[in-house]
């Protein structure tokens, strides 16, 4: 109702102003025009006099026809002299006003004022006589009454047609936009299965898209969290039981036996990495989500920090068997966030360790492109491959593929996402191309600079 009210009082205001106007406009028009048209005759009224002579205009003056204007040859005292049977007449106060008005006795002067409700021409003519001629503003004023009429007629209809067009229009928008507040409610509360939809005016059908997509988007975050909820608690409640049991162990039955009490220890250990490991991950996907850190973009070897990344994996090679192969051009220098760009290497390799094949072998190559403007980055892992209809998906927060592996796969789906949020604040392009049965290559492009550290700088 407030948004018809308010398009009824604009309407309103809207048709008050422009009759107005229209008065004013009408009004101006009608004063010109009477004006005009009393010059002109007032001026070939004093011709005919000064050409022909009295009797003549005798005849001028009877035969004239012109609503509510009346011409006269006034003497100087103010009584007519023609037309004859007007002699009870007196124009003594306009020939007054005249005389007042005009300077030097010019008799070849006129002037129109307003006098007595009528609009007076008064010009001097010959033998010391004057040419009256007056318009009765009550014709005018009777022709502007009934436009008035009509123009309060017109806006009434005018008004009540944008009350009807009003309510409307108010209605629809209003009917949408209840509908759009009422499933946001809903929304609000939960309800996934709401449906916004309102097309009659697109700015409604807009925002319903807008508010369709938010929902999709809430709910996907939400099922991501819960998937999240379920992955981490069964990572963290794992290496939590073996660390009970192995502590167990060590206190009752191998306490004393160097060789079994390091064995159970180093289990113990490698549960606690893998805690740590997990809590960290948590943490790096809240802090760059959050952009709580502030990029600290310098100048960096590339190729000896790549090198330093994949020597943490060594354990794996001695303890696992796995083979991570590099092939990387010496010396290659870029500008980035390091600390950040170490989560980035860190996390891609790690994924293609735990997806690749039964041959455990994961190829690294860091090259500088032709161009010589980009260093291309890539890790290949020989697992099964990622799916087309999951390709979009992979770097989705709390994401892991639905592939089952012969090997348990370690982490809790953050590792992509921060690679995904790491790499767009820095506006890196980077992707993934992937062939089922084949394995994935995962690939980031670095801008290449000169060979100088921000630290050799002057």
């Amino acid at each position: 109702m407030l948004l018809w009210t308010y398009f009824v009082l604009f309407a309103c205001v809207i048709i008050l102003l422009l009759e107005v106007t229209c008065y004013i406009l009408v009004r101006s028009m009608l004063d010109r025009e009477a004006t005009e048209s009393l010059n002109r005759i007032g001026d070939e009224a004093s011709q005919y006099f000064a050409v022909h002579g009295p009797e003549a205009t005798q005849r001028y003056i009877l035969d004239f026809r012109e609503d509510g204007m009346n011409i006269h040859l006034v003497a100087a005292d103010g009584s007519v002299i023609i037309p004859n049977d007007e002699e009870d007449l007196d124009f003594s106060a306009e020939l007054e006003k005249f005389n007042s008005r005009v300077q030097g006795g010019n008799s070849n002067q006129s002037i129109i004022f307003t006098y007595g409700g009528k609009l007076n021409y008064v010009a001097a003519a010959r033998a010391g006589n004057f040419i009256i001629v007056t318009y009765s503003l009550h014709v005018a004023h009777k022709a502007l009454g009934a436009l008035i009429i009509y123009f309060v007629i017109v806006g009434v209809i005018a008004i009540v047609v944008s009350i009807l067009v009003g309510y409307s229009i108010s209605q629809k928008l209003s009917r949408g936009i209840r509908n759009i507040s009422a499933n946001a409610v809903k929304l609000g509360k939960g309800d996934f299965s709401v449906e916004f939809s309102n097309a009659e005016y697109k700015e409604i059908a807009d925002l319903s898209d807008t508010l369709n997509r938010v929902r999709d988007e809430v709910k996907k975050s939400g099922d991501f969290q819960r998937e999240l909820l379920a992955n981490v608690s069964h990572d963290l409640k794992t290496p939590l039981t073996m660390i009970k049991a192995y502590a167990s162990m060590v206190r009752e039955i191998s306490g004393d036996n160097p060789e079994k009490r390091n064995q159970h220890l180093q289990v113990i250990i490698d549960e606690a990495d893998r805690l740590t490991a997990l809590v960290n991950d948590v943490l790096n996907v809240s802090k760059v989500s959050s952009n709580i850190d502030a990029l600290n973009i310098k100048v960096f070897n590339l190729t000896e920090f790549l090198y330093g990344i994949v020597d943490k994996f060594g354990y794996l090679r001695e303890t696992q068997g796995y083979t991570l192969d590099i092939e990387a051009d010496p010396d290659l220098y870029t500008r980035a966030d390091e600390e950040k760009i170490g989560q980035v290497l860190y996390n891609l390799i790690s994924n293609a360790v735990n997806y690749t094949g039964e041959d455990k072998k994961v190829f690294i190559k860091l090259n500088l492109a032709a161009e010589g403007d980009r260093i291309k980055f890539s890790v290949r892992d020989t697992g099964k491959g990622i799916s087309e209809e999951e390709l979009p998906e992979i770097w989705n927060r709390y994401y892991r593929s639905k592939e089952t592996h012969s090997r348990p796969v370690k982490g809790s789906g953050l590792g992509l996402s921060i690679v995904k949020v790491v790499l767009e604040s820095h506006k890196f392009d980077f992707g993934v191309e992937s062939e089922i049965g084949k394995g994935s290559v995962f690939w980031v492009d670095f801008p290449a600079v000169g060979g100088e550290t921000d630290e050799d700088l002057p």
